[in-house]
């Protein structure tokens, strides 16, 4: 009788369960730097001194302030050190930042924290990251054809004397590399998940819910790619190869209708445009490049931009402004050879003291951990990041 309970409980739990189990959701995340994520876990506390950002801390911190792990998220994270390939797998939780001098995070983790805080099915991340690529070469995918050069660089470089063959191919050998190692990465951890999350279920499935693209400084700065940068259009090639991008990723993951989020370059903030200076407003157009494929009719109501520009620490980043002039003033101090290290040191010291409150430099310790070019390396700005990017990936029902 006892074992015939047994079985009878077995068989009904399985039942039940076989009623209710949902497909994995996969999420793909690629990008160069700031989709690995350089904010080191260090400066997690900054995230609840903020009466706006309480929320986000509890999700991202347990009751002793130790990072979470997620219970049904599991994240593959493709990158490097250096040249050298590096995969990272398992439960999400800090760490899947960017794979040196860590543990770091970068988007993927409050978007796996909140996606699944809001939703009920197993999810699985897929990452591929690696820093200082472009989208113009690197990134470029199949459809946009081979990188080009254009006029201005035709011109200039034929008045350097370039060598052209040599040129184009060593061009021909970075040209979609990075699309293509994105792409083997996503095929391989789909037809291998159980490597990465032992309990799937292929019975179940999985659905392909959702990609997010987050990328952009290094055709921000390629003058030569974008000669025409400072004017309004001068980005329109990267609006141009972004919509090739969606429209390839979706074919080669037989995925027409998937979800994309376009994560638009916000180092520095929201700027006043009345009375921005030349540089803010061509990083502007930049940024109006990188939102464009959004309009596009054919992407209509599954293709999204995210502007990052709203979730920059205004406070941060004018400290971060005032630690590149002491570094500037560095600079030059070390340039004196007339001055011993002593006298150095004390002018150095001298000029800090005037330029920063201790609790600005208590608070820079505390809530940075790298550039301005890497949201300040902030927990709190990457955390937003990520929980914007997943509110846009929910169901319209779990928004």
């Amino acid at each position: 009788m006892h074992k015939l309970s047994a079985l009878i409980i077995a068989i009904t739990t399985a039942a039940i369960y076989s009623a209710t189990a949902e497909p994995l959701k996969v999420y793909i995340l690629t990008g160069q730097s700031n989709m690995e994520g350089h904010a080191q876990i260090s400066t997690f506390p900054h995230i609840g001194m903020d009466p706006k950002t309480k929320s986000l801390s509890a999700l991202m911190q347990d009751e002793q302030g130790k990072p979470r792990t997620a219970e049904r998220v599991w994240i593959s994270y493709l990158g490097s050190v250096k040249t050298k390939p590096k995969l990272i797998e398992g439960k999400l939780t800090a760490g899947f930042g960017a794979p040196v001098k860590g543990p770091k995070i970068g988007p993927e983790y409050t978007l796996g924290l909140t996606l699944e805080k809001r939703m009920t099915n197993p999810i699985l991340l897929i990452k591929a990251a690696w820093g200082g690529q472009t989208l113009a070469n690197n990134f470029r995918p199949p459809s946009a054809g081979p990188y080009k050069l254009n006029d201005w660089q035709i011109k200039s470089y034929t008045e350097k004397g370039v060598n052209f063959d040599e040129f184009n191919a060593k061009v021909a050998k970075t040209t979609g590399v990075k699309y293509r190692a994105m792409m083997a990465h996503v095929k391989d951890v789909l037809a291998n998940i159980k490597r990465v999350y032992p309990d799937y279920d292929p019975k179940e499935g999985y659905e392909i819910a959702g990609f997010v693209w987050f990328q952009g400084f290094n055709d921000m700065v390629a003058k030569h790619t974008y000669p025409n940068r400072d004017e309004p259009g001068g980005y329109d090639a990267y609006s141009d190869v972004l919509a090739h991008f969606i429209r390839d990723v979706r074919k080669d993951l037989e995925a027409p209708k998937m979800p994309f989020v376009i994560g638009v370059m916000g180092i520095e903030g929201v700027y006043d445009l009345k009375n921005a200076t030349p540089r803010q407003h061509k990083k502007q157009y930049f940024r109006d490049a990188m939102a464009a494929p959004a309009n596009l009719p054919e992407f209509k109501g599954n293709v999204h931009a995210v502007l990052t520009e709203k979730f920059w620490d205004v406070e941060l980043g004018k400290i971060d402004e005032k630690w590149e002039l002491s570094k500037t003033k560095a600079s030059a101090l070390k340039q004196n050879k007339e001055l011993s290290k002593e006298e150095r040191d004390a002018q150095m010291k001298a000029y800090r003291n005037e330029l920063f409150t201790p609790e600005e430099l208590a608070l820079r310790d505390m809530a940075t951990s790298n550039a301005g070019f890497h949201y300040l390396g902030s927990a709190k700005i990457f955390g937003q990041i990520g929980a914007a990017f997943a509110d846009v990936l929910l169901p319209a029902e779990k928004k």
